[in-house]
C-alpha cells in the first residue's frame, strides 16, 4: 500500500479473508473491501466492463501457493498483475503463466526488490568488471557465503507460512530472493546440493556460472550469533565474498516503492527474470540435484 501511494496511485479495492485490516485507513479509506474472492472477482468484472473505472494493476501480496490463482484471475479481468516473491511454486507454472500472457497481451511482474538495491547493483558491477578483466579461458570463480536468519515465532510454523504445500518451505519462502540475487550476479546453477531442508532452517552449496556459493537460512532464533543476540537484534544477514563482507543491511525500506515506480515505467522484472530462482528452490524444495557439469538456466 505505502508502493501504491508513493507512486502517486489509487488503491480502488481490496480483497483479504481477515477484516481486521484498518491499516488500509491510513492509505486508502475509500478503497472497497472483500473477504471472498468470489465477489471480489465480479467486483473487478463489473470495473471492466465500466471501462473507464477498470482495474489497471492487481497487487498480489497472498499466499505463495495462490498466486498462479490470483495472477490468472488480474489477467482475466484485464489488469497487468504484480506479484510477491516468489511469483509461483513450480518452473511449469511459469510457462503456462507465459502462454496467458501471450493470449491477452497483459503482463506478469514481479518484485525482486534486491536488484534495486545499491549496494547489490555496484557488487554485480564489480563482478562483471573483475570477470571481463581478467579475460582467461578459465573463469573467474569466487567463493560465497550466504547467511539470512530471521526469527520468527510459534505463529510462522502454525501459519500458512510453516506448510511446506503452501509456502513452499524455508528456501522458497525466504530465500528465493537471495537466490535470484546470486543468479542475476553470478550466472547460472550447475550444481545444486542440499545439506539440510528441515522446517526451521535449510542449508546447502550451489555452483555457479562465477562463484562457489554456501548458504544457511533459518527463522529459528537460536541460530543467531551470541554478539546478534547480546545487541538485542532478531535479524541477522551476511554475505561474504571471497572473505570480505558485503554490507546490505540498510537500503531495505524503500525497494518496493522503486520496484513498483520501474514496473511502472515498463521497466520491471517479468517472468523470465523470476525462472532460475524458481528452477534453484523447486529443486531445493523436492531435493533434485543437479549435478556439476548440467546447466540451469
Amino acid at each position: 500500500m505505502r508502493a501504491i501511494k508513493e507512486t502517486g496511485n489509487n488503491l480502488l479495492c481490496a480483497l483479504d479473508p481477515n477484516d481486521s485490516v484498518g491499516i488500509i485507513d491510513s492509505y486508502f479509506p475509500d478503497a472497497d473491501f472483500f473477504t471472498e474472492p468470489e465477489r471480489f472477482d465480479r467486483h473487478l468484472d463489473k470495473l471492466r466492463r465500466q471501462g473507464d473505472h477498470k482495474i489497471d494493476y492487481v497487487s498480489i501480496c497472498s499466499p505463495n501457493y495462490l498466486h498462479d490463482a490470483h495472477i490468472r484471475m488480474a489477467l482475466r479481468n484485464g489488469a497487468h498483475a504484480i506479484c510477491e516473491k516468489p511469483i509461483v511454486l513450480n518452473p511449469w507454472n511459469i510457462d503456462a503463466l507465459q502462454e496467458i500472457e501471450k493470449e491477452t497481451g497483459l503482463k506478469i511482474y514481479t518484485i525482486l526488490q534486491l536488484r534495486h538495491h545499491p549496494a547489490i547493483i555496484a557488487l554485480k558491477e564489480k563482478v562483471e568488471n573483475s570477470v571481463t578483466i581478467s579475460q582467461t579461458p578459465t573463469p573467474r570463480t569466487f567463493d560465497i557465503n550466504l547467511i539470512y536468519i530471521t526469527s520468527r515465532g510459534a505463529w510462522y510454523h502454525r501459519s500458512w507460512k510453516g506448510d511446506i504445500q503452501k509456502s513452499g518451505g524455508i528456501a522458497t519462502n525466504i530465500g528465493v530472493h537471495f537466490f535470484d540475487m546470486l543468479t542475476w550476479i553470478f550466472g547460472c546453477a550447475s550444481e545444486n546440493i542440499v545439506y539440510a531442508n528441515e522446517a526451521d532452517h535449510a542449508s546447502g552449496f550451489l555452483r555457479l556460472e562465477h562463484a562457489r556459493v554456501n548458504w544457511f537460512l533459518s527463522v529459528n532464533r537460536n541460530h543467531l550469533p551470541e554478539t546478534v543476540k547480546a545487541a538485542g537484534k532478531t535479524t541477522y544477514r551476511s554475505l561474504r565474498l571471497d572473505g570480505n563482507e558485503i554490507e546490505f543491511s540498510d537500503g531495505f525500506t524503500d525497494l518496493h516503492t522503486v520496484s513498483y515506480q520501474k514496473i511502472l515505467e515498463g521497466n520491471g522484472y517479468g517472468l523470465d527474470d523470476a525462472k532460475r530462482s524458481i528452477e534453484i528452490v523447486y529443486n531445493i524444495r523436492n531435493n533434485h540435484r543437479i549435478r556439476e557439469g548440467s546447466r540451469l538456466c
